[in-house]
């Protein structure tokens, strides 16, 4: 079952909460969206098709959706909660200049941190949304799209789909690398062509997120939330949220102090 809300609503554009309770792993029937959209992960993950192409969605993989394009989905994972910002048509050409989109859009830390702050603060849509929405976009918009080899694809597809289930092969590069059938060599070089940041770094990058749901639930122990997510000590989680969210994590929990 999906719900949907519209929170804010303006010629230009118009955002959606959107919670999914779905537990199937096939596929869903087709749809098709009639404007473009962008949707990004706030909990949960699940798995979209189109263009024959299957990619995860997750806190750090947001996906953009073109009118008329089909799309599936399915939900091997539970439920989900996502943020849907559907654009107008005159918007979105001014926003990407006609440039070519990546199906699939990288979210770093900051990204993520500001997409949550904006779902929970409310802020002025007509100023403070929408330039964070300039910003997400123009992330989706400016990296170059490149012709990469199918196979290479659908390996990174899948390392990150391990790292982002907590695999246990997905614990070290060589354990993952050999699940996959790989070597290290090709995958650690494959997925910063795909993703555009190292194995290494989105491996952190998805315990970040992880750290940001936390806290932004009102998680106030530092030294079990480090503990509870692989990391040697509160300062090592102190200096990878920094890192990649730019401020630590005693800043992000005041964000979300009501």
């Amino acid at each position: 079952m999906r719900e949907a809300v519209e929170v804010v609503a303006r010629p230009e554009y118009a955002v959606s909460v959107v919670r999914c309770t779905d537990d199937h792993t096939g596929w869903s029937p087709a749809e098709v969206p009639s404007g473009h959209r962008m949707v990004l992960v706030r909990r949960g993950r699940f798995r979209r098709r189109v263009r024959g192409e299957v990619a995860d969605a997750n806190p750090t993989a947001a996906y953009l959706a073109e009118p008329g394009e089909e799309e599936c989905f399915a939900h091997p994972a539970g439920g989900d909660v996502c943020t849907s910002v559907e654009f107008g048509a005159p918007l979105w050409r001014r926003l990407t200049a006609d440039r070519p989109t990546r199906t699939t859009v990288y979210v770093d830390g900051a990204l993520e941190l500001a997409h949550r702050r904006v779902v929970a603060s409310a802020p002025d849509p007509d100023y403070a949304l929408a330039e964070q929405l300039l910003v997400l976009v123009s992330a989706a918009v400016t990296r170059p799209v490149r012709m990469r080899a199918r196979d290479d694809r659908a390996l990174v597809a899948r390392a990150r789909e391990a790292v982002v289930a907590d695999d246990p092969a997905a614990a070290g590069l060589f354990g993952l690398a050999e699940s996959l059938g790989v070597s290290p060599y090709r995958l650690s070089r494959a997925f910063p062509r795909e993703v555009g940041v190292s194995l290494t770094r989105y491996r952190n990058r998805v315990r970040v997120s992880r750290a940001l749901e936390r806290l932004e639930a009102g998680e106030r122990d530092l030294a079990r939330l480090a503990a509870d997510l692989g990391f040697a000590d509160q300062a090592h989680l102190t200096r990878v949220v920094r890192e990649h969210a730019g401020v630590p994590p005693g800043v992000v929990r005041r964000f979300f102090i009501r």
